[in-house]
């Protein structure tokens, strides 16, 4: 297989760019650009995933200290193997070409039987993703994310940011839709959160969440169930996480969002994660930024404890 990856000009923290797919435990890559709507511009994207990597640069030395949002050093203390395969070469227009770039990723870390992790760019880019985790199905999905994604199409495209959900319910290796942290105003109708609602979908609001703490939608997770979690950016509350394009009141805290990583990977199996909706160019003081890349490393963190 032709290499498809671009190698990072500064690995994600803790990561090595140079290890074999088949040494790796978990491989971190990006893809920028997913299914587009036309006069819709995701260009923006193309600058995420470095901008998550320069926002932990200065901690890369320090990755053997203690964290302690871990409760010990990033990688664990049983040399878990964590790769930066870099960046696809998506293109912002080109939505059928990106959506088999993914594909082919994730196909070759899963075939290497790692875990594969990507920083992807609008919410289109989880819709292929999700679809190449069929190997690891029956799939639990956990969408934390202010929007559910349900719109069956928006502007004649059935794959765009608002259908992600609808598309990956399709899947016959999907069996389960938990999403959390939906609040305020998105492209759903009420028709599609019935769809979603009679498909079996869990919706657990932030408001829920806020009121009775994680365990409202960790009820939902079958223990040991193969699980992937797809997190857009925008369920964090605007106060620490501005730089999406729908900032909306009411999100979850950054401490929340790790306590749901860590839950989810105690009660299930977690095969892959992806982050999406960062914005590089809204984030005017780079703080987003290490939140989000903050995430990440909880989600390796996690990965190596288990």
């Amino acid at each position: 297989m032709p290499d498809i990856f671009a190698p990072p000009q500064m690995p994600f923290m803790g990561s090595c760019s140079d290890m074999p797919f088949e040494n790796a435990e978990a491989v971190l890559f990006a893809a920028p650009h997913g299914t587009p709507y036309e006069g819709v511009d995701n260009e923006s994207y193309a600058a995420t995933a470095d901008a998550l990597r320069k926002a932990l640069q200065p901690d890369a030395e320090w990755v053997e200290h203690w964290d302690f949002d871990l409760g010990g050093p990033l990688l664990g203390s049983n040399d878990f193997k964590l790769m930066d395969a870099g960046n696809l070469a998506t293109s912002s227009l080109d939505g059928a070409g990106n959506r088999a770039l993914i594909k082919r990723a994730v196909q070759r870390i899963l075939d290497a039987g790692a875990v594969p992790i990507m920083i992807g760019g609008d919410d289109s880019t989880p819709i292929p993703f999700i679809e190449s985790l069929a190997p690891k199905g029956p799939l639990t999905i956990v969408q934390i994310d202010a929007h559910i994604d349900w719109r069956d199409q928006r502007r004649g495209e059935p794959r765009g940011f608002s259908s992600t959900m609808r598309r990956a319910s399709e899947f016959e290796h999907v069996e389960a839709i938990i999403q959390i942290g939906i609040r305020g105003l998105g492209s759903a109708r009420a028709q599609e959160v019935k769809i979603a609602s009679d498909w079996g979908a869990k919706i657990i609001t932030a408001q829920m969440l806020h009121n009775d703490g994680i365990a409202a939608a960790l009820r939902h997770l079958k223990k040991d169930a193969n699980c992937m979690i797809t997190f857009d950016c925008d369920a964090l509350d605007p106060a620490i996480m501005p730089a999406v394009t729908a900032p909306t009141p009411g999100g979850l805290s950054y401490t929340q969002m790790i306590d749901i990583i860590a839950a989810v990977n105690k009660k299930a199996n977690l095969v892959a994660f992806d982050l999406i909706e960062f914005v590089p160019h809204l984030d005017l003081n780079g703080t987003a930024a290490i939140t989000a890349a903050r995430i990440i490393t909880n989600v390796i963190g996690n990965l190596a404890r288990r």
